[in-house]
């Protein structure tokens, strides 16, 4: 998602939970960050603390009237309508959140986020909890606050609207790339969130949980 949201020029926050202690961003991520990217260290469990709230506002403002490369129906086009919760004298944002832990530092940036009257997109393969189980259970919580609960290839080709779009041809490269890890990834996921509906065992899978009283699709392993 770094790597796309460079293509596409799409603003990047990143913060650290009290680096001192847990430590700094990885690696991994560092080596790929834009070099203007500002980490803001944090005790708080939101991101949303004033540096942030405060930059993510000004940037707000100022691309009110540019325009995201993509259709005019990408989610992150400036022009969208205002939302319930909007502020007064505020520009909404569409937001990609995606981090650790889902239960915890993700579920208070996103309803703190919600509560401003910004749009959230939650990445189901971005984020995660060092309990597995928690994660579908945050990300059902995050559903019912009104996040959009999705994944990174559908929401990057949902950013585009178009194969004409700019950036096209190099986001599809870089889904291409990581198809294997976004794959496992997403299965992680199904496969708490559902009991592991392999390829060719979903019959079986939904015979075994009726016979147990639990009904279709029944979420009552987590």
């Amino acid at each position: 998602m770094v790597a796309a949201c460079k293509i596409l020029n799409i603003p990047i926050y990143c913060t650290t939970q009290n680096a001192a202690k847990l430590g700094a961003t990885v690696s991994e991520l560092i080596d790929i960050l834009p070099a203007d990217t500002k980490e803001v260290d944090k005790t708080a469990f939101s991101m949303m603390v004033p540096e942030i709230t405060t930059r993510l506002s000004q940037q707000a403002q100022a691309f009110s009237s540019a325009q995201y490369p993509g259709s005019s129906s990408s989610p992150y086009s400036p022009n969208q309508p205002s939302y319930p919760n909007q502020q007064p004298n505020t520009q909404p944002c569409q937001i990609l959140l995606l981090g650790i832990e889902s239960h915890i530092c993700i579920l208070q940036t996103a309803t703190d986020l919600l509560s401003l009257g910004h749009r959230v997109y939650v990445l189901t393969d971005g984020v995660s909890s060092c309990n597995a189980g928690e994660r579908g259970i945050a990300l059902d919580r995050l559903r019912m606050e009104g996040c959009v609960v999705t994944t990174s290839e559908s929401v990057l080709f949902e950013m585009l609207g178009d194969a004409k779009s700019e950036g096209f041809r190099e986001v599809s490269k870089l889904v291409r790339e990581w198809k294997d890890q976004t794959k496992s990834a997403v299965g992680v996921l199904c496969q708490g969130l559902y009991g592991g509906l392999e390829e060719g065992k979903d019959d079986k899978g939904r015979e075994q949980r009726e016979g147990k009283g639990e009904g279709p699709g029944s979420l009552s392993r987590l």
